[in-house]
C-alpha cells in the first residue's frame, strides 16, 4: 500500500511492536496528526468476548469529559410536549412520522444521534432497515430511548458517545481532537476504557482488553499498554 512522505514520517517516532503507556501513546498521537485539518484521535479495543452471543456483547454511552470535539446533529422522535422539550434542548430536528417519511422516502441522513421517547419506538421501528446499519437506532442501553429528552440531547451535545462491539469484537471511538493536547486525551481515553471494563460480561472469560490501538484520522496506529485497567 502506498503511504505518503507524513505518514511515513510518523512511523519513524514509534516502534510498531512496543506497547505504549497512555501518556506517551496519546503525545505520539497528537505528534503523528500532521494533517491540514484537526484530525480526530481514534481509539480501538480488541476486546476478549464473542459478539456473536448476546451475553457477551458489550454496549454502552459515556460523556466524555472534554467531549468529541464534533458538533452532532441530534433528531428526536417525540410528540405533543416532548417535542417542544427536545427542541428547547438543542435538537437539531424533531417530530414523529412525516420525518419517517422524509428518512424513507428522500433517503435523509442529515443527522447523527437519534433520540426517542418511550412511546414512539412503534413509529421508530419502521426505521430498523435504515437506520440498524447505520448505527443509529435507538436503544435504552445508550440511554437514545428515554421519556428525559432533555438530558439525552444535552448529554449528547456535551460530548456523549456510544461504544459497541463489531463483528469482529472491536470497540471504534473517538476520544478527541489532535487539537486537545495529550493530557485531555488521556482523561476522555481513561473516561471510555473505565467505563468498558465496567461493562464487562459476566460470561466474558480469559483476558479482557486483548489489545488497544490509537491513531489520528490519518496517522499509523500506536499500541497501548491498557495493564492499568
Amino acid at each position: 500500500m502506498f503511504r505518503g512522505k507524513k505518514y511515513n514520517a510518523s512511523t519513524k517516532l514509534y516502534d510498531r511492536k512496543q506497547q505504549y503507556e497512555v501518556a506517551d501513546a496519546m503525545d505520539l498521537a497528537v505528534k503523528s496528526a500532521t494533517a491540514k485539518f484537526d484530525e480526530t484521535i481514534e481509539a480501538h479495543i480488541r476486546l476478549g468476548v464473542d459478539s456473536r452471543h448476546a451475553d457477551q456483547q458489550v454496549r454502552g454511552a459515556i460523556v466524555l469529559p472534554h467531549g468529541t470535539g464534533k458538533t452532532r446533529k441530534v433528531l428526536v422522535f417525540a410528540k405533543d410536549a416532548k417535542l417542544d422539550e427536545a427542541l428547547a434542548a438543542g435538537a437539531d430536528f424533531a417530530g414523529g412520522m412525516e420525518l419517517v417519511e422524509k428518512i424513507t422516502k428522500e433517503n435523509w441522513f442529515e443527522f447523527d444521534v437519534v433520540v426517542a421517547t418511550p412511546d414512539m419506538m412503534g413509529v421508530v421501528g419502521r426505521l430498523g432497515k435504515v437506520l440498524g446499519p447505520k448505527g443509529l437506532m435507538p436503544s435504552p442501553k445508550a440511554g437514545t430511548v428515554t421519556p428525559n429528552v432533555t438530558a439525552a440531547v444535552q448529554e449528547i451535545k456535551a460530548g456523549k458517545i456510544e461504544y459497541r462491539l463489531d463483528k469482529t469484537n472491536i470497540i471504534h471511538c473517538p476520544i478527541g481532537k489532535a487539537s486537545f493536547g495529550a493530557s485531555k486525551l488521556q482523561e476522555n481515553f481513561d473516561a471510555l476504557l473505565n467505563a468498558i471494563v465496567k461493562a464487562k460480561p459476566a460470561a466474558a472469560k480469559g483476558q479482557y482488553l486483548r489489545s488497544c490501538v490509537v491513531a489520528s484520522t490519518m496517522g499509523p496506529g500506536i499500541k497501548v499498554n491498557t495493564s492499568k485497567y
